[in-house]
């Protein structure tokens, strides 16, 4: 038996939900990804950003500070399509998952939020850590597989087929688009 429970054919509850983006960030976005671009992967996450917000969801922004380092990397602030707008939760993370070491579990339960909807980069790194705490700390877990991608391609569609599944619904961004309501 599968413990995990489906959301096939069941609505996405914007007032429940979170949209939440990995490391939509200059440095990594530029790197060579596959199967999606990083370009491919910032659009189709501005997209659903712009679905959560205007139902009334949580958009949840996450990017990545190496600790330890006077200063960062250039291109570690978001791309400019995936700025945090006021309302939106923004996670700084030290660690591959969004939820270790930070607020975001307290900022999500405050908000009502019971149901993710993961985005970004790299599916196999800070999106699938993040997906394995949150189903861990009790949410439902939406995967929308067109808007993150692996470092390599075998690596993503092994993640989307094998792993992920696992934890959650794995939807292409227009799926979760109209299942949000």
């Amino acid at each position: 038996m599968n413990p995990v429970c489906r959301l096939a054919d069941v609505t996405i509850e914007a007032a429940r939900s979170a949209l939440i983006a990995i490391d939509l960030m200059p440095r990594i976005v530029s790197q060579d990804m596959g199967p999606h671009s990083g370009a491919a992967v910032v659009a189709r996450s501005a997209e659903l950003a712009t679905a959560f917000r205007a139902a009334g969801g949580v958009v949840a922004a996450v990017r990545v500070e190496r600790p330890g380092v006077d200063e960062q990397p250039p291109g570690s602030g978001f791309v400019p399509e995936f700025t945090p707008l006021p309302g939106d939760i923004e996670i700084v993370k030290r660690t591959i998952g969004a939820f270790s070491r930070t607020d975001l579990e307290a900022r999500l339960r405050d908000r009502g939020v019971d149901t993710v909807v993961m985005a970004g980069l790299a599916t196999t790194m800070g999106v699938e850590s993040t997906a394995r705490a949150a189903a861990d700390l009790g949410f439902e877990v939406v995967f929308a597989a067109d808007a993150m991608s692996g470092v390599t391609a075998g690596e993503h569609t092994h993640a989307l087929t094998v792993v992920l599944p696992r934890f959650g619904e794995v939807l292409t961004t227009a799926e979760v688009l109209a299942r949000l309501r």
